[in-house]
């Protein structure tokens, strides 16, 4: 069964060179990121619509409660649904508003749109696809389930490669929940762990119907490009579309890049006409407020003091927005700047570990102990991951250490009993400042695979806004809270040893992980 990981130097692509953007920073506060907005739409709200939930009980209530509450639309992409009690509920939910719509009106205008991972999806008899296969067979209308196959998983190699293995070619790792104009971004999957005592982040933008839209032409884009699930449990691709393993490969990857990108730029220039149109009420807005007083206010929407930039990678595709961008958050981190980074899966691409050992800002990364790694415990070759990840962490901090960037560059490992640890994402504190102004949350976890194989999304939130800005350094604390910092003798403990098959090994594989 491990013959396969002979193969992984012959499956890594070439690295290409990436270019950052120009970065015109402005001297100070969160206008400095405005940069952003040259790749990727700007959207400007209200601080008052960001909520930072802490809890995966908190995360799965909200799922709840807003698909209960759903009148237009429910959009969510995930790697995979899972098959217990509680994504029963989920889908009961689902059930239980689509039949509500059906009775108010006699034709519903609710839709549901769901997107998934084929081979994460397909796994075992009982799996996501048929947990939703009841929806499509009662509500055929409404209901669209899309499963996304990588184009890099296809002849021979798609043959030979059992289940599980399957999926470490490329998967579909979005993670963006739904609901009218309230938009959930996270890096949980649909599944009781991460409804329970799998801690990872969760933001959810309450009406915000640019992002919504944004989020569900994104996923309808990525939806078209994906196996249709039918109601007899088979797959069909839509008419006109390029098959993503029987088809030409270059075809579809060239397709999917015009369709993502499609999106990605016609919001850009709606949210550029919208800017400027608002800019210009606004100016005409003042000139009524000198002229007749503070009730020309009233229709006018308070000004934006937190900017939302959604931040794309899709490799398979040339898409590589958010590595752009992620590069150039830790080139321009100046001196004295702190910035907090976590991943659940610490093996960071090469890219990103020569910015943070090379710059001038301070980091905290936070990651895994070995006992909350989501693969602790796992089966066969699986089960070698947590060790695989100890050793990575390991030369990682050796390099640290040679560099004499001990006091700069800080790892701590997250430890918790009964609790795995999923939580990505970074917060960015300025020189002098004890609040951060940016975070990034998403499906990302900073490492090969999300950089290179599979499908990524997440949002830089800019803010200005100081009771956000303390919602979001709360969150950081909370997590950073149960840690420990690693040191030279984290690694002499009994359950830091390594292998020396897992040694050799894991040069080999560590891009598939």
């Amino acid at each position: 069964r491990s013959s396969w990981l002979l193969l992984a130097p012959l499956l890594t692509p070439p690295v290409p060179l990436i270019t950052a953007p120009p970065c015109s920073l402005c001297p100070e506060g969160a206008h400095r990121f405005q940069w952003i907005r040259n790749l990727v739409p700007e959207f400007g709200i209200s601080s008052s619509h960001v909520k930072v939930l802490s809890s995966p009980a908190e995360f799965y209530e909200l799922l709840k409660v807003q698909i209960k509450t759903a009148k237009q639309r429910v959009v969510m992409a995930s790697l995979y649904l899972g098959t217990g009690l509680l994504e029963q509920e989920l889908v009961d939910c689902l059930e239980e508003t689509l039949e509500k719509s059906l009775q108010a009106k006699g034709s519903s205008n609710l839709r549901v749109s769901i997107l998934l991972d084929y081979t994460r999806g397909s796994r075992g008899r009982k799996n996501s696809r048929t947990m939703l296969i009841p929806l499509l067979q009662r509500f055929p209308e409404q209901v669209r389930v899309s499963l996304f196959h990588t184009p890099n998983l296809r002849g021979l190699l798609r043959l030979l490669i059992p289940e599980r293995f399957n999926e470490t070619i490329g998967l579909q790792h979005i993670k963006v929940y739904l609901f009218d104009d309230n938009v959930i971004l996270s890096g949980a999957n649909l599944s009781d762990l991460y409804f329970t005592n799998r801690q990872d982040r969760y933001v959810l933008l309450q009406d915000s119907p640019e992002i919504a839209d944004f989020f569900t032409e994104l996923v309808d884009a990525i939806g078209d490009l994906s196996l249709q699930l039918q109601r007899d449990d088979t797959v069909q691709m839509m008419e006109g579309m390029v098959h993503p393993y029987q088809g030409d490969k270059m075809a579809y990857c060239e397709m999917a890049n015009r369709r993502v990108m499609e999106v990605i730029n016609s919001a850009r220039t709606r949210q550029e006409l919208l800017h400027a149109k608002t800019f210009h009420s606004s100016q005409q807005g003042s000139s009524l407020l000198s002229q007749q007083g503070s009730q020309a206010s009233g229709g006018l929407k308070p000004e934006p003091d937190t900017w939302i930039y959604p931040l794309i990678q899709m490799k398979p595709f040339g898409i590589q927005i958010d590595e752009m961008v992620t590069e150039t958050l830790l080139t321009e981190a100046e001196r004295d700047a702190r910035i907090y980074l976590t991943t659940g899966y610490f093996n960071l691409t090469q890219a990103y570990m020569d910015l943070i050992l090379g710059t001038r800002a301070e980091y905290r990364i936070l990651l895994a102990s070995p006992e909350v790694n989501g693969f602790f415990g796992a089966k066969g070759v699986a089960g070698a991951i947590p060790a695989a990840y100890v050793y990575i962490e390991h030369q990682f901090y050796s390099e640290v250490c040679y560099l004499h960037q001990q006091e700069r560059v800080q790892l701590q490992e997250y430890s918790r009993a009964g609790w795995t640890f999923h939580a990505k994402g970074l917060w960015l504190y300025l020189a002098g400042s004890d609040l951060p102004c940016l975070t990034l949350i998403g499906s990302p976890n900073f490492g090969y695979r999300s950089v290179h194989r599979d499908l990524e999304a997440q949002v830089a939130i800019v803010t200005e806004n100081k009771a956000l800005q303390q919602q979001l350094h709360q969150e950081q604390e909370q997590l950073y809270l149960c840690s420990g910092v690693v040191s030279s003798s984290t690694f002499e403990q009994p359950n830091r040893y390594v292998k020396l098959w897992v040694k050799l090994v894991t040069p080999l594989i560590k891009n598939f992980f």
